[in-house]
């Protein structure tokens, strides 16, 4: 046994997940697996295969159309507030800009680290208690969010930069300010606007949930479709939300590629 063992290693490992599996079993409750039924599985899965066309748009600023807009709204504002205070962070916390004194960037990456440790939907609990239900709490949550995101991975591009043009501009005289103008930025600023696509489109399937919590956006007409078992409705939000992010990811990568 024990040379089998040797000869073949992946199967201690395949055992010990077995066993994690067949431990987790005993915490698990599937009672409600009772409740299950085919004819229940068949209703959701008809209705989602059948949605309410009429409820896409009509006029009223609570059908999908308008929700939608909203969603991305919350979602563009959200990166756009995260973008600005993202920026002078990662300043603060890249530690090839203060090679003097070390404790500045220590203190900046643990402030991205405490921002970006909750998720948004707990973000958005916290500011609707603090602001009311509406976009303006969706706003705050996507917003304080994309600041520990967005300003971890500015930060980790400008340690990772090419310092060759800095060490140049350095040579003839330059100072600081004008080496990052002229040196820094304009290696990074293709990519910097690359990942600000990048966290807008996560920010649009982050706002698509915050309505759950009363943060505004099609999440709320998507948590009341559920509980009232309308999944004709549910099937076209959810026609929404695929077909809005698809169409995110061809605008996101044609603008990838005019930077490139």
């Amino acid at each position: 046994m024990r040379k089998t063992f040797e000869r073949h290693p992946g199967i201690p490992v395949f055992c010990a997940i077995v066993l994690l599996i067949v431990v987790s079993r005993w915490d698990l409750d599937f009672s409600a697996f009772h409740t299950f039924t085919m004819s229940m599985m068949k209703e959701t899965v008809s209705g989602l295969l059948h949605p309410d066309w009429s409820y896409f748009y009509d006029g009223s600023s609570e059908d999908v159309f308008s929700m939608m807009l909203m969603t991305i709204a919350i979602a563009l504002s959200g990166t756009a507030i995260g973008t600005v205070i993202a920026f002078p962070l990662s300043l603060l916390s890249a530690a090839n800009l203060w090679p003097k004194h070390s404790p500045v960037p220590r203190i900046g990456k643990v402030i991205l680290d405490i921002l970006r440790s909750f998720p948004e939907l707990v973000y958005a609990i916290i500011f609707v208690k603090m602001v009311g239900p509406g976009p303006f709490a969706g706003v705050m949550a996507i917003g304080v969010h994309q600041i520990g995101m967005l300003g971890k991975l500015f930060a980790e591009e400008m340690e990772r930069l090419d310092t060759a043009p800095v060490e140049a501009m350095k040579s003839v005289g330059a100072n600081a300010v004008e080496t990052f103008f002229y040196a820094r930025l304009p290696q990074l600023s293709p990519i910097y606007v690359s990942l600000i696509l990048n966290h807008f489109e996560i920010g649009v399937r982050s706002a698509s949930t915050l309505g759950l919590v009363g943060a505004g956006g099609i999440g709320a007409p998507l948590i009341f479709a559920i509980q009232a078992r309308s999944w004709d409705k549910v099937g076209i939000i959810l026609l929404a939300v695929i077909v809005t992010v698809y169409l995110l990811d061809i605008f996101t990568g044609w603008v990838r590629k005019q930077l490139r």
